[in-house]
């Protein structure tokens, strides 16, 4: 239901439900749709929202898309309502894991600059000769 704001007299701003419409654009990747949780911080003096949304793990690489171009879209329509209505909205994916710290996944280096300590050999196939003229 869209949020009123009551304007000098008889006006009346209405807001976009921004939790109803990330709903709606983030439910059609789900597997399990009532895994989708949608909480929402409203600061009307700054005119700020603040969305935050968690939803199974597995249904990540649907929800994020190639690239990060599906996640990317829902961010921008739910942005481009936001500023039609003057306000700003900030999209904020949680999920039940634990951070990571940064080092994790990445593998050490050797000093001698190689991952294995073999020794560089030559090409099985001989080299070409040259003609002479």
């Amino acid at each position: 239901m869209p949020n009123k704001t009551k304007l000098s007299g008889d006006q009346v701003a209405v807001s976009p439900d921004y939790e109803q419409l990330a709903r709606f654009l983030i439910e059609p990747f789900l597997e399990n749709p009532q895994s989708l949780k949608i909480n929402s911080e409203v600061n009307p003096q700054s005119k700020k929202v603040w969305l935050r949304v968690a939803f199974d793990k597995g249904d990540r690489g649907k929800v994020f898309g190639r690239g990060g171009r599906n996640i990317q879209a829902i961010r921008t329509t739910i942005q481009t309502a936001a500023a039609a209505h003057e306000e700003s909205v900030f999209l904020d994916i949680y999920s039940d894991e634990p951070p990571q710290s940064d080092d994790s996944g990445r593998r050490e280096r050797s000093s001698s600059g190689g991952g294995n300590n073999r020794k560089r050999q030559s090409p099985s196939r001989p080299a070409p000769k040259i003609a002479k003229k």
